[in-house]
């Protein structure tokens, strides 16, 4: 089992089958647009991977900015963009501390299982400012009443939100810094059991691997939080 640095790095296409099982129930466009209908929004996307959300995103929106770190992540979400119908989607090479757009050129700013890792790869207790580095760059770059959209795991593996311990301090953060947040469930729905096993391995470990072949798991629980704040 890669480390998820390494998964990011070099494991693009394994991952992008993985998270294209996830939210076989179709929860996440329908909880984003509730939030803020995307219809005619131009949307910057930190941490866009292989373009689970861009791809998702898309076909609603006017335009969207996709930037991730890894090229690697980027070759896949490209190749998918250019697989559908939209073309309105376009992709940089960015950190979420630094953003490559002028400021006030968006009405959201939305990141998915990324910013979370600002607090969990920290090597000091300063995760605190690592992180308002990112969000004050997702303001920055905002018009007014836009809004920052973070969505970030709830616990795999679980039926209700079981937050891991590594970032429940990131959790309280955003909570007393003024988001408000809800859950959805993401399950993914796998076509096999050795499907199931092979790609929970792969991104999850051993432990929840095994649980997935004694329960005979072709759905995989996920439970998604969503944190959002008007600018």
């Amino acid at each position: 089992m890669p480390d998820h640095r390494q998964v990011y790095q070099s494991y693009a296409q394994q991952y992008q089958r993985l998270v294209g099982r996830e939210d076989y129930q179709n929860n996440i466009l329908r909880a984003i647009n509730q939030i803020l209908p995307l219809g005619g929004l131009d949307a910057v996307e930190l941490g866009a991977g292989t373009g689970r959300l861009t791809c998702l995103f898309a076909p609603q929106l006017r335009s969207i900015l996709a930037l991730d770190i890894s090229a690697a992540m980027l070759a896949v979400a490209g190749q998918r963009l250019r697989a559908g119908t939209a073309v309105n989607g376009f992709l940089a090479i960015a950190d979420h501390r630094s953003l490559p757009a002028a400021s006030r050129s968006f009405d959201l700013a939305v990141s998915g299982w990324s910013i979370a890792y600002l607090v969990s790869w920290s090597q000091t207790p300063a995760w605190q400012a690592e992180l308002n580095r990112a969000l004050s760059e997702m303001k920055r770059v905002l018009r007014p009443g836009g809004r920052v959209v973070l969505l970030e795991t709830l616990g795999t593996g679980f039926e209700a939100p079981t937050p891991p311990d590594t970032l429940k301090a990131y959790f309280r953060y955003l909570e007393e810094a003024g988001f408000e947040n809800n859950w959805i469930r993401t399950d993914y729905r796998f076509d096999t059991l050795q499907e199931a096993q092979e790609l929970t391995r792969f991104f999850f470990g051993d432990d929840l691997a095994e649980q997935v072949v004694q329960k005979k798991w072709l759905i995989l629980p996920e439970c998604t939080g969503i944190w959002w704040k008007e600018v």
